[in-house]
């Protein structure tokens, strides 16, 4: 099986990047007809390039023009290995040491040093620029890297180069293919019969045939109808390859370099992000907060101003903990390198490593913010999942976290299992999905619902409980309903709380009547005794009750003695079933009953009776047929 990996050149304009692809792939790269007439690359270019050893790699070649820089960036961001060329008739130039820059900063960590147009200087000269570039490369990731002379004139070192690029190949560690796909867009164009295309190297999943995919920021699902690796139809791409994507259901002007195409609800799109950031100690200014700056992000540029969070400014050569505030959305995982350039004049100052994506907006100078954003950074992968969880107010997903902590899902789903095993983590099956919460946040919730409790018993001590939904809406109302019902399920097992019907209540509460309000509460029933089929009214009720009104009559509802039958009509429960036992006795003897039967039986008013006959036919005691009543169970008269 072949391999598959992204080689991208770097290096100051007109020193033979474009020449040296043709060379190694046969393909000019240099496809405007504004590229041709001036000589020099202006936008990125693609070359598909067959290593010894059986490995394809796809080649970008960028522009070196200063002035191109940005789209040099854009095609960076996806980069395995380089070619960093510095021709041999000019040796380091501006350019050289930027892109070297943003080599660095992107962390890429391999490389082969190409130096060109040999063919144009002597050996003394060669060997002069030689350790010229040795020099420049000190204390980078491209230190020792290999050197190679080369002329594309003669074709020397062409076949080392070769070489060198294959052993480099082999020592990549493939992009994950499990998970989402994310190909950020570095191209997009339309083919006459086809439609929509965007090209870009893929940065993890796979995309295949037919897919439903989304474009963010913009949130627009298409489907996928053809797919291309260099040049070659496939049915399915995988992370690490240089994919064109024919879409439909989507127009070339809805679409541009910097989008993304992502797995659906895979993504967001935030316009903050917190990071870890190092100044290059090479710029002439401080950072200051606040300060405007140019954003790179795989293939989107946009701007943003950085808010410190450990420094007052930042010095050349210093690092630290921001956060960027972007004018624009953008996607982003975890862990993804990006690049600064200052707003004015445009040259790269700085870059590094995401760490935390949309989220809140930190106060600046606080203990606990570097803390927590250190461990996040540097921690074990537990760790992370650990400080993710206790951070966050509310359950995640396996997907989410993984989205938030920069791993994969079965990378999550595995560190997640043994942190649940031995306590750490509470799962919830919700739906069919896995919802996941750090145990110490469990506690904390629970802690919370036990002092609301505490206190809802004491200033209401004759209800059975607080309902469980003015729990949730008060206290819980981040938690998804089922999942906050399941939780209720749990710490009601575990003998924290008990169910009283719809109410939620501490074990050792028991709602009861203090001495003084018994004594009022037996004149209530009295009251009700005194003419049963025709009670007092609400306005009654509550003189007689009075300033606890409302809570003792609703404690007569909660325990059973008083069942209300309508909008201020309350009959005691006494009444209601000597009522029932009167109208069985009549249906069972004549099979119906009318309104005014049941009235002269009762000795009462249709006000008092019709809601009575009602009751009962709610209760399936009874059938209402026409303006009779009849048994529940029994069939109507013809």
């Amino acid at each position: 099986m072949k391999s598959f990996i992204i080689i991208g050149t770097a290096g100051h304009v007109d020193h033979g990047k474009t020449e040296l692809v043709k060379a190694l792939t046969g393909v000019d790269t240099d496809r405007l007809k504004e590229e041709k007439e001036r000589g020099i690359s202006i936008d990125l270019g693609f070359a598909p390039l067959h290593l010894p050893g059986g490995i394809l790699a796809g080649v970008v070649d960028v522009p070196g023009h200063e002035r191109f820089v940005k789209n040099m960036l854009a095609g960076a961001g996806g980069v395995d290995l380089v070619i960093l060329v510095v021709a041999a008739d000019e040796g380091v130039m501006p350019q050289t040491r930027e892109h070297l820059d943003i080599l660095q900063l992107l962390h890429v960590q391999k490389g082969v040093i190409a130096i060109t147009k040999v063919d144009l200087v002597d050996e003394e000269w060669l060997m002069l620029v030689e350790e010229e570039v040795r020099e420049l490369l000190k204390g980078t990731r491209l230190e020792g890297a290999p050197m190679v002379p080369v002329s594309v004139v003669t074709g020397q070192g062409l076949e080392e180069l070769r070489q060198h690029l294959a052993q480099m190949a082999k020592e990549v560690e493939p992009k994950p293919v499990s998970g989402p796909a994310r190909l950020p867009i570095d191209r997009v164009f339309s083919i006459s019969g086809f439609g929509t295309v965007v090209t870009g190297t893929l940065f993890s999943g796979k995309i295949k045939l037919g897919d439903v995919v989304e474009i963010l920021p913009h949130g627009v699902q298409v489907r996928v109808r053809s797919l291309q690796v260099h040049g070659q139809k496939v049915e399915e791409a995988c992370a690490g390859q240089r994919v064109a994507v024919n879409l439909t259901g989507v127009e070339v002007h809805q679409i541009s370099r910097g989008d993304v195409l992502v797995t659906p609800d895979a993504f967001v799109s935030e316009k903050r992000l917190t990071a870890f950031l190092h100044l290059l100690p090479r710029v002439n200014r401080n950072l200051e907060n606040w300060q405007r700056v140019r954003f790179h992000l795989a293939t989107k540029e946009t701007f943003g101003r950085v808010r410190l969070l450990d420094h007052q400014q930042l010095r050349p050569g210093e690092d630290g903990f921001v956060q960027i505030e972007l004018e624009e959305p953008v996607v982003a995982a975890v862990g993804d390198r990006f690049v600064l350039r200052a707003y004015s004049p445009v040259t790269t100052i700085g870059g590094g490593e995401i760490i935390e994506i949309g989220g809140p907006r930190y106060r600046r100078f606080r203990t606990w913010v570097i803390e927590h954003l250190e461990r996040k950074m540097s921690g074990a992968p537990e760790d992370k999942i650990a400080e993710e969880l206790q951070r966050l107010k509310r359950p995640v997903t396996v997907k989410e976290l993984a989205t938030r902590t920069g791993m994969n899902d079965e990378e999550v789903k595995e560190i997640t299992a043994r942190m649940e095993k031995v306590g750490k983590i509470g799962a919830f099956e919700v739906s069919g999905e896995v919802f996941l919460v750090s145990v110490s946040k469990i506690r904390e919730w629970q802690e919370t619902a036990v002092n609301a409790l505490k206190e809802y018993h004491q200033h209401y001590p004759l209800r059975l409980g607080m309902l469980k939904e003015e729990l949730r809406t008060r206290f819980f109302d981040f938690l998804p309903p089922r999942f906050y019902q399941l939780l209720l399920e749990a710490w009601v097992k575990e003998g924290v709380f008990v169910f009283r019907d719809q109410a939620i209540a501490l074990p050792d509460f028991s709602a009861g009547l203090t001495q003084e309000q018994e004594k009022i509460f037996e004149k209530l029933l009295a009251k009700f005794q005194e003419n049963p089929f025709a009670p007092p009214n609400e306005e009654e009720v509550m003189a007689l009750l009075g300033k606890e009104g409302s809570e003792l009559l609703q404690y007569a509802l909660q325990k059973g003695f008083l069942v209300k039958l309508g909008e201020g009509l309350y009959f005691s429960k006494e009444a209601i079933s000597r009522a029932w036992g009167v109208i069985e006795n009549h249906l069972q003897q004549h099979q119906e009953i009318t309104v005014a039967q049941a009235r002269d039986l009762l000795g009462t008013s249709r006000r008092y009776c019709i809601p009575l006959l009602e009751y009962f036919d709610r209760e399936k005691k009874t059938r209402r047929i026409g303006d009779k009543r009849v048994l529940y169970k029994a069939k109507a008269s013809k």
